[in-house]
């Protein structure tokens, strides 16, 4: 078990290091920079600046050195916890990011955990009792719950409660609350409008986990093991539980991979249409307005997150799944 870690640890490092290249590759990749979308924007309002004021925001920026030095000194600059200046917010990467990742990491895990603990036993249920009238009521539902779209999810939400109840379900705080600092009665309001973002994203996973989860230990029910277990008089809940649940457990436990880097992604279209201050939205303008070092850092800590979060998958896997560890 402890070289299978360490294996997976190693093969980390290359990775990580081939993500924070590619990442600042592909912010290099488009034409133009962010200085040529700010120039443009200003002779769109009817102003035209100077050559040399063009040159002075160049150097301001650091986009008048070569491609290589300014990747260099942006990684130079992670080693001391600096990710560089947002050039559209005018503030550093660090903290911008950290403003919004608290709250982007408690609705993705909280989401999660939401999933989770409904799509289990429902999927257990529904495969144990195949063919009974809830099997086909939750299988119904789950059909329709992976069909919605999440965004239109919460349009329909966000339509419902302002029409029957006269409030938008848009946003994470009170008007009042927005800029005010942090607080138990800000704490309460969130609490209060968090509901909504949960369901939505929570609706569409946790349909996708209970058709999982069936199929899985359908699977299972069916193999030879099941059937010997059941001929020495194993209790059937003891028989389901302990071995044909914990082989379909694996879907579960390999969905850490890709769970993390919502803390970044943050659901960024149902955040969009939600008002939510989360880093969904920040990472979408960054790469809208080729702010370069913000969507470049963003984009390297999705990574990582994606790499943690699988080799979390990994370790996971082969302590429920021993075969996992074979080599």
């Amino acid at each position: 078990m402890l070289k299978f870690a360490l294996r997976r640890l190693l093969i980390m490092i290359p990775t990580v290091i081939a993500i924070a290249i590619v990442s600042f590759i592909l912010i290099q990749l488009p034409p133009g920079d962010f200085l040529t979308a700010y120039v443009a924007g200003l002779q769109a309002q009817g102003e035209y600046p100077e050559e040399d004021e063009i040159a002075a925001l160049e150097v301001r920026y650091g986009l008048d050195q070569p491609g290589y030095v300014q990747f260099f000194r942006w990684v130079e600059g992670m080693f001391h916890g600096d990710f560089g200046m947002s050039f559209r917010w005018n503030k550093p990467v660090g903290e911008l990011i950290g403003d919004r990742i608290a709250i982007t990491a408690l609705i993705a895990f909280s989401s999660m955990i939401i999933t989770y603990l409904i799509a289990l036993p429902v999927g257990v249920y529904s495969a144990t009792h195949q063919y009974s009238w809830l099997d086909y009521i939750m299988t119904f539902i789950s059909f329709v719950g992976r069909g919605i779209p999440a965004f239109m999810l919460a349009l329909i939400l966000m339509w419902f409660t302002l029409s029957q109840f006269g409030v938008s379900a848009g946003g994470l705080f009170s008007l009042e609350y927005r800029q005010a600092d942090w607080s138990w009665a800000k704490v309460v309001d969130m609490m209060q409008h968090i509901w909504v973002p949960l369901l939505v994203l929570s609706v569409g996973s946790t349909a996708g986990m209970i058709r999982i989860m069936r199929a899985n230990l359908l699977d299972e029910l069916r193999k030879p093991y099941v059937e010997t277990a059941r001929a020495k008089g194993v209790k059937e809940n003891k028989l389901i539980w302990k071995y044909p649940v914990r082989m379909a457990l694996n879907p579960f436990v390999s969905s850490v991979g890709y769970q993390l880097p919502q803390i970044i992604s943050g659901a960024t279209i149902v955040s969009v249409v939600l008002s939510l201050p989360t880093t969904g939205p920040l990472l979408l303008d960054s790469l809208l307005s080729q702010d370069m070092y913000l969507a470049g850092s963003m984009l390297l800590l999705l990574g990582i997150l994606t790499v943690i979060g699988t080799f979390i998958s990994d370790i996971l896997l082969a302590i429920v799944d021993p075969r996992i560890r074979l080599s």
